[in-house]
């Protein structure tokens, strides 16, 4: 068997890490050759070394000789800043996982496409802020997006492409985050810490908070939209609390199509890196005859007002989810160091999206220029306020 020559974009979040479990209980059939982090030099160092890779980059420069130091006489090719991030997606190779958290993860994963390889992406910005790009991209360099969201995934699982037109739903499902339960009052006075414990999945910071606020679904309904090419009138969503069934797909002839397993990423992960075999993960096996029930409700757009927003965002069409989605970046980090309430994360976004002016965003650069003004405009207004 020819082995799979693989690289990871952000390697030390959980994604990357739980990619990496993966490769160690496989090493037959995959190379590491490159890896990149943000600011993590010692993991970052410690698996390119453990894994063989060929070269390791951290994207913050200051940290340049931390990492040249810690891989020194290992062999390992160390390199820094975010054009070294871009430089190492762009070399040959079969596989790359896309796992940058937040918009700074759109060029070097667009720089991945654009090698014509396969693309596992958990990066939900990519698309969301650049949905329209991307797939043009990926549509003229030949590459294959692998959805590693475990609900793209599992829609990516049932998905029949050579029937596309009989299809006539797909349904998301949302495990309601660790407020499903909290009265309006009581998610208005949560902690971050309280954000920070989701009921069924292990996740990192941002992406658990979002969670929270359930704006991760509305992310995800976006880049549905744009992923599978359906209307939004034709994407639901639905709370599912058990979190097995992790999204569905409706036919014209009444059949739901629904992808189950137990809340570990590393079966979709497991999907795309195996894609189009299968490969040995060691996610927990589901155990039918302990399921006693799975429960689905409506989700609550007056206490999720963020699903409202996405939706809104996506139906204005143009810039408007470049401005959703860093507004939301920004409001999160805020509410993480304490600076605004729960409730604060959606108000301010619903306030940025109300009082910008949107100019075109069709190119990389207007899409990150834009990015970047909201983010300044969100962050005088946070400051501001709390004066």
């Amino acid at each position: 068997m020819t082995k799979k020559r693989i690289s990871i974009l952000g390697a030390t979040g959980s994604v990357g890490q739980s990619t990496l479990d993966l490769v160690r209980r496989s090493p037959d059939r995959f190379d590491v050759i490159g890896l990149t982090a943000n600011r993590n030099v010692e993991t970052l160092a410690r698996d390119a070394i453990v894994f063989g890779a060929e070269t390791a980059v951290i994207a913050d420069p200051d940290l340049y000789e931390d990492l040249k130091s810690a891989l020194a006489g290992t062999g390992v090719e160390a390199m820094a800043g975010p054009e070294a991030v871009c430089e190492l997606a762009a070399r040959p190779t079969d596989y790359v996982m896309a796992a940058i958290v937040g918009a700074v993860g759109l060029r070097p994963t667009l720089a991945a496409v654009r090698t014509g390889c396969q693309i596992a992406f958990a990066n939900k910005e990519c698309l969301v802020t650049a949905g329209q790009l991307m797939m043009q991209e990926v549509a003229k360099h030949g590459a294959t997006l692998l959805p590693v969201d475990s609900e793209h995934n599992a829609i990516f699982q049932v998905f029949d492409a050579s029937q596309r037109d009989k299809i006539t739903r797909l349904i998301l499902t949302a495990s309601g985050g660790p407020f499903r339960t909290w009265s309006a009052d009581e998610m208005a006075a949560a902690t971050p810490e309280q954000a920070l414990i989701h009921p069924n999945w292990d996740m990192g910071s941002k992406i658990s908070i979002d969670s929270a606020t359930m704006m991760n679904k509305g992310l995800e309904l976006i880049e549905a939209y744009h992923l599978f090419g359906f209307p939004e009138e034709q994407i639901d969503i639905v709370v599912h609390p058990q979190s097995v069934i992790h999204s569905m797909v409706e036919y014209a002839d009444g059949s739901v199509l629904a992808q189950l397993g137990t809340p570990d990423m590393r079966t979709p992960i497991a999907n795309t890196l195996a894609w189009p075999e299968r490969m040995e993960s060691p996610s927990e096996k589901l155990d039918f005859k302990s399921l006693k029930r799975l429960d689905f409700e409506e989700p609550d757009e007056q206490r999720y007002p963020a699903l409202t927003l996405a939706r809104d965002a996506l139906r204005s069409g143009g810039p408007a989810p470049i401005v959703l989605n860093a507004a939301n970046e920004v409001a999160v980090a805020h509410f993480l160091a304490g600076r605004i309430g729960f409730s604060g994360i959606a108000g301010i976004v619903e306030e940025t999206l109300q009082s910008m002016d949107y100019p075109p965003a069709e190119s990389l650069d207007d899409i990150l220029a834009l990015d970047s003004e909201t983010r300044r405009t969100v962050e005088e207004r946070v400051l501001q306020a709390a004066e």
